[in-house]
């Protein structure tokens, strides 16, 4: 299959809100779905980042430059925040090119995020 343009997704949560906690679990997070998913450097177009209203104290895309990913468009948003959702919860859609058809992409959902979307293939 030739290369495609991907949505990659992935999710994680942390247990306070501080600007460590936030850098560890996003460089945790986008190094398992670039792992799982083969992804290299160079396949990165873009990458979107967004928290829950409860994380204020850091963005994630600052935890992506922290290994290298500065030179990639980075989007930090806050999510809607609908009653009753995953608290501090940080969640990322990269788009990148890739061989794997759709059906093969992992995407990575971790700690108290691990049952967001337990339909897709991990």
């Amino acid at each position: 299959m030739p290369a495609a343009v991907r949505a990659l997704r992935g999710a994680t949560t942390v247990d306070v809100d501080t600007p460590e906690a936030i850098t560890s679990a996003t460089v945790e997070l986008l190094e398992q779905m670039f792992e799982r998913n083969d992804v290299d450097h160079d396949d990165l177009i873009s990458i979107w980042f967004t928290v829950t209203v409860d994380l204020t104290s850091a963005f994630p895309a600052s935890a992506a430059r922290t290994i290298g990913l500065g030179d990639v468009p980075l989007l930090c948003a806050t999510e809607i925040p609908v009653p009753d959702s995953t608290p501090r919860c940080i969640r990322v859609m990269a788009h990148l090119t890739t061989d794997r058809p759709r059906r093969e992409m992992r995407h990575v959902y971790l700690h108290g995020a691990a049952g967001l979307r337990d339909d897709l293939p991990g």
